[in-house]
């Protein structure tokens, strides 16, 4: 089951304006007409899950009480979009997912506010000044920051304090790949490209679409500009592949399968890409042994496609058994597979840990993954999002009591473990570690 939104209620301001000459070569939209609150309702610090839980009824009336709140506390003028320091925060009608957001504020001392993103806490707004009386908490390091990632996580504090004086403008430009967060604060780099913590729960990603909310936090705070485009997923792994680790070493060079071993037959290269082909599978893997390593992968599933990333495999026999473990490539959505045991589902650790759900790209959509392998631990992120982050030391219990003697192994080879399906893989790559 694929989470592609909280169940929160969708309108959207459907106004689309080409891009200025210093923006990206792509569409914004404004987001706010500077006229009134239309694409925008009433919703505090408020548990997104819990608004999902409601029935449709109870949602409705929760949110309807909310807007009416904002109302008396949220105006428009001269084009801003001014709040009096109270009331409940604005969010947005529509959910976003992968985006960059274009937005200036302009705050008055003392006050406190931010920008959630996907309905979580927050990109911080606030008073940077001693007189602000709150250097305690790390306002003498400026706005910009994830101030509710957990103490000394990358992003909680801005990398350098770019505010402007009170009364002048500041400028975001925040980008956001799954959980991964990027902020300019006047074109400073603030945060870079640190995950956002899910400040609802944090054994689990941010979701994969969540709303805007502009929070509201004791002064008077006014924003304009408000704009955003949508980053299609092409981009997105872009992004992703750029931020990653450096010295990845190619396992696959586009054109053949030169230092694969096992049942290559079963395989085919296609247009640049690892293909199994129909009907045939089994375990391929790059000729070399590793011990700790990152990975990472770009993957593209057919509709019901199953396949795995076989970790430390000895070479021979079943990849999720005889190997480290069988990290799951499925699509999840498949009707087929709506009832397996929740430690099949893709990115789990097959039979052993169950995975955070819902953060695929649709069907016949490319996928960007990394895997980090250290001792016994296993780490994997899918699209911007930590889906999996395990000890397979400490499982002691298996799917259909069935025992794993290879999760101990310490080093043996990467590769595909295929069962029969399409399942397509490019800009595959691998870092030793050790």
């Amino acid at each position: 089951m694929r989470v592609v939104s909280l169940g929160l209620v969708v309108l959207s301001l459907a106004i689309t304006i080409t891009a200025r000459a210093d923006e990206p070569s792509s569409t914004f939209t404004p987001i706010f007409n500077g006229k009134d609150l239309a694409g925008w309702r009433g919703m505090p610090h408020f548990d997104p899950y819990k608004l999902a839980a409601m029935s449709a009824d109870e949602r409705a009336k929760k949110i309807e009480e909310w807007t009416a709140d904002a109302k008396m506390h949220w105006t428009v003028d001269n084009g801003d979009l001014v709040n009096d320091g109270h009331g409940a925060y604005l969010a947005s009608d529509k959910d976003y997912g992968d985006f960059e957001l274009l937005i200036d504020y302009k705050t008055v001392a003392k006050a406190d506010s931010g920008i959630y993103l996907k309905a979580s806490p927050q990109v911080q707004i606030w008073d940077f000044t001693k007189e602000g009386g709150k250097w305690n908490l790390g306002a003498d390091k400026g706005s910009g920051g994830l101030w509710n990632n957990s103490p000394g996580a990358p992003g909680k504090d801005p990398l350098v304090l770019a505010d402007k004086p009170f009364g002048e403008w500041n400028s975001f430009k925040i980008i956001q790949v799954g959980a991964r967060t990027t902020v300019y604060l006047n074109d400073k780099l603030v945060v870079d490209n640190a995950i956002m913590e899910n400040f609802w729960d944090r054994k689990k990603p941010l979701p994969a679409r969540g709303p805007l909310q502009l929070q509201t936090h004791g002064g008077e705070i006014r924003w304009k500009n408000i704009k955003l485009r949508e980053i299609p997923a092409d981009e997105a792994n872009k992004i992703l592949a750029k931020h990653a680790d450096k010295e990845y070493k190619p396992l696959f060079d586009g054109k053949t399968l030169e230092g694969w071993a096992g049942p290559v037959d079963n395989y085919q290269v296609v247009d640049g890409s690892i293909v199994c082909k129909p009907g045939k599978g089994g375990a391929i893997y790059f000729n070399k042994e590793y011990g700790d390593f990152k990975a990472r992968v770009e993957f593209k599933l057919p509709p019901g496609g199953n396949n795995g990333l076989a970790i430390r495999y000895p070479g021979s026999g079943d990849p999720a058994y005889a190997g480290m473990c069988e990290l799951q490539v499925l699509d999840d959505d498949a009707d087929k597979y709506a009832k397996l045991d929740k430690r099949q589902y893709h990115g789990s650790a097959y039979g052993m840990v169950p995975t955070n759900r819902g953060f695929q790209r649709p069907v016949g959509t490319w996928n960007y993954q990394e895997v980090t392998v250290k001792g016994s631990t296993i780490k994997v992120e899918l699209n911007g999002n930590v889906i999996l982050d395990t000890d397979l030391s400490k499982v002691t219990e298996y799917m259909a009591n069935s025992p794993h003697p290879g999760k101990d192994r310490k080093a043996g080879f990467f590769g595909f473990a295929g069962h029969g399906d399409p399942v397509e893989f490019r800009n595959v790559a691998i870092k030793p570690l050790d």
